[in-house]
């Protein structure tokens, strides 16, 4: 794993963020900071714990935001996480290939079969809503090659078939799953946080919902603050 520090300014707050499948920083520099340092987890070809996780214990406030396929690596780090004051799980689920829980089996394997050509075609386009936020993508695209981030989906889908997380207990302490996700069934999503007893909020979103924020923070009170939940 890699991990870029998207602010580094010795704030008491520090938010981790887990990426999802083939991203980087590039596509998040709109969000504003506010007061929280941010380590920006990526590029899972090596599930290896970053030295910058090493040392947290200095900050009065810690928060967990995962993202897609984020959801399910952070939770494999899950004890490094325990004492995190809140915990986001944002259109993604502890099971992420499974027909009931994440992307049916059928449906994923397709996609890393033609991962190579999905990436230079239409796997962008349909991470987004549409045709606005793909632009305003565009404009500040993943810098990463094609080949790192095929051999990423292989070796996550190597470490995923591996587990059997369908029993696990709760550990995020809220879900927030998109009306418009075209990556992960949003029925899918709701049935796997319910089945662990984790909070819910559905957003008119698209799979990347990240455009329709204007800080990290924005993301923590969204949802600490909405009352309802499923």
């Amino acid at each position: 794993m890699k991990c870029c520090q998207l602010n580094k300014q010795n704030n008491k707050n520090l938010i981790v963020f887990f990426a999802g499948w083939s991203f980087d920083e590039k596509p998040f520099g709109k969000l504003v900071c506010d007061g929280f340092d941010i380590l920006f987890i990526y590029d899972y070809n090596e599930l290896n714990l970053p030295k910058e996780l090493e040392n947290l214990q200095n900050y009065e406030h810690k928060y967990l935001l995962a993202w897609s396929m984020g959801v399910f690596v952070a939770y494999e780090f899950r004890k490094l996480f325990e004492d995190f004051d809140y915990k986001i799980a944002i259109n993604g689920t502890i099971t992420p290939v499974d027909n009931e829980f994440g992307i049916p089996v059928k449906m994923f394997e397709l996609t890393l079969k033609h991962a190579a050509t999905g990436l230079a075609g239409k796997f962008y386009q349909n991470v987004f809503k549409n045709s606005e936020e793909f632009e305003m993508y565009s404009k500040t695209p993943v810098r990463r090659t094609i080949e790192n981030r095929v051999s990423e989906l292989e070796n996550l889908y190597n470490i995923i078939k591996m587990k059997d997380y369908k029993k696990a207990e709760s550990f995020y302490d809220c879900a927030i799953v998109s009306d418009f996700d075209k990556i992960i069934p949003p029925k899918n999503q709701i049935a796997s946080h319910q089945k662990n007893n984790e909070p819910i909020i559905t957003l008119p979103f698209g799979h990347f919902p990240f455009y329709n924020f204007t800080s990290w923070s924005e993301i923590i009170k969204c949802c600490q603050t909405t009352k309802n939940h499923i």
